[in-house]
């Protein structure tokens, strides 16, 4: 892949970030996502390559546009898997809470896991404890790993977990094992990274969330040299039946990062809606806006933070 699709890629977020950031506490999220996702499929048929969408919005029948097999982009080279999530945390948006934001991911075409739209169980950690952690294994042994491997005391950890009902017994076992814990009302996606981030305070995510958002965490997480685990938790027939079509034998399998984004070479790009950890949100001032984003490489590990300053009255006719 060139090195150029990576400011591509900060256009098509930010282009999505600025159509749903008016949205902002108006509580419409389906107004806010269908504006995200408007923006980001507009911008994405003028970015030079061969895309084709394995996560988005949902089947063919479902959504009319950034559907799982739409092709994006002029059609030229490199040939890629696109992975999308125009607005993750649309009842964040709704509400005017932290942590909206804007996100695509790209691999070489076959590199990404085709998740289907179903509970995943995941954990994820930081660089340091890369190796250290088994998502099978107890989790107060796992925060002994990552307590260890980050030269701290359990009790100076922060794990982060959806605030659910399904989650009551690890909140339990992280509160028994002395850890503290930051609870997200929804987007999981920015919870993953943020612990590859020493500055967001948080040390590993734990607890189930949707299967494709996984996979764009995988892909941040591989640029930033983390480690997310999974497990698929198909909750009826059919879904166990979409399991195996994907070519799990075992839906209840591990998945680790090569299972998840193949390959050397990704491209993780974020923009804020809201004010998160890691991104601050969309802010308005009269005909101009400003995004704050993150674009993000595995083959060279590069990272880059990008502020834009938008001329709002242009960006219709003359892009991003």
């Amino acid at each position: 892949m060139e090195r150029s699709l990576t400011l591509e890629l900060v256009r098509v977020t930010e282009a999505a970030a600025l159509a749903s950031a008016s949205w902002m506490g108006l509580g419409k999220k389906d107004e806010a996502d269908d504006a995200a996702t408007t923006a980001m499929r507009n911008e994405f048929m003028k970015v030079p390559m061969d895309g084709v969408v394995v996560i988005g919005e949902g089947e063919m029948d479902e959504a009319p546009m950034l559907y799982i097999g739409e092709r994006l982009g002029q059609g030229v080279a490199p040939a890629v898997d696109v992975a999308v999530d125009p607005l993750e945390g649309t009842n964040i948006l709704a509400k005017g809470t932290w942590g909206a934001i804007s996100v695509i991911a790209i691999a070489d075409r076959g590199n990404l896991l085709h998740a289907p739209d179903m509970y995943m169980e995941k954990m994820a950690v930081g660089p340091k404890a890369v190796g250290k952690v088994d998502i099978n294994a107890p989790v107060r042994d796992n925060l002994k790993a990552v307590a260890q491997a980050q030269g701290k005391d359990i009790s100076d950890l922060v794990a982060i977990v959806l605030d659910r009902d399904r989650h009551s017994k690890v909140i339990h076992e992280i509160r028994e094992a002395g850890a503290r814990i930051r609870l997200i009302s929804d987007g999981d996606v920015a919870a993953a990274i943020n612990t590859a981030f020493p500055d967001t305070g948080v040390d590993i995510l734990f607890g189930s969330g949707g299967a494709p958002e996984g996979v764009l965490a995988a892909v941040a997480l591989k640029c930033l040299g983390g480690e997310i685990q999974g497990k698929l938790l198909p909750q009826n027939e059919e879904e166990i039946k979409r399991c195996v079509k994907m070519g799990l034998t075992n839906p209840h399998q591990v998945l680790f990062m090569d299972d998840l984004v193949k390959g050397d070479d990704a491209i993780f790009a974020a923009t804020g809606v809201t004010d998160g950890e890691l991104l601050k949100g969309v802010r308005f001032q009269g005909t101009r806006a400003t995004t704050n984003s993150v674009v993000m490489r595995a083959k060279t590990g590069t990272v880059r933070f990008i502020e834009g300053n938008h001329r709002l009255e242009r960006n219709s006719s003359n892009g991003l």
